[in-house]
């Protein structure tokens, strides 16, 4: 699992002073990027060598509101991993006082320039696989 840490900024709250249910959205993908990035992959990298991985499903479940200057987290987990698809699993905790905020899922595809599936060259899917691998291991002890 990966974490990343941040704090609500003013512009990411609407009239009521609560984050914007679409902020949440823009969290998974930072934790996806760190989740990427600790696998040992520059996005880049991998646009620049012709794949990209849009969203094809996602998912959020709205439990408690995080507001402006909240310390949060979002925890990251790789939930499903092939060489045509990835998905995570999400948990947005609010820390001032612990509460899960929401937790959702992404489903990515990955594809050419063009939108055609394609499948991960080994040179990326071995390193994603590895960190994978190990967090469904440590899940399992």
């Amino acid at each position: 699992m990966i974490t990343i840490r941040d704090k609500v900024r003013f512009v990411e709250t609407d009239m009521m002073g609560v984050v914007h249910h679409a902020n949440y959205l823009r969290w998974f993908e930072m934790g996806r990027v760190a989740y990427l990035r600790a696998c040992g992959i520059s996005l880049g990298e991998l646009m620049a060598d012709g794949v990209i991985f849009p969203i094809t499903e996602v998912r959020a479940k709205y439990k408690n509101s995080c507001t402006f200057d909240d310390d949060f987290e979002v925890q990251v987990k790789m939930s499903a991993f092939n060489k045509a698809k990835m998905e995570f699993d999400y948990t947005v905790i609010r820390l001032r006082d612990g509460a899960v905020a929401v937790e959702g899922h992404t489903r990515n595809v990955f594809t050419d320039n063009e939108g055609h599936i394609v499948r991960l060259k080994p040179e990326w899917y071995d390193k994603i696989q590895k960190v994978y691998a190990a967090d469904k291991a440590a899940e399992e002890m």
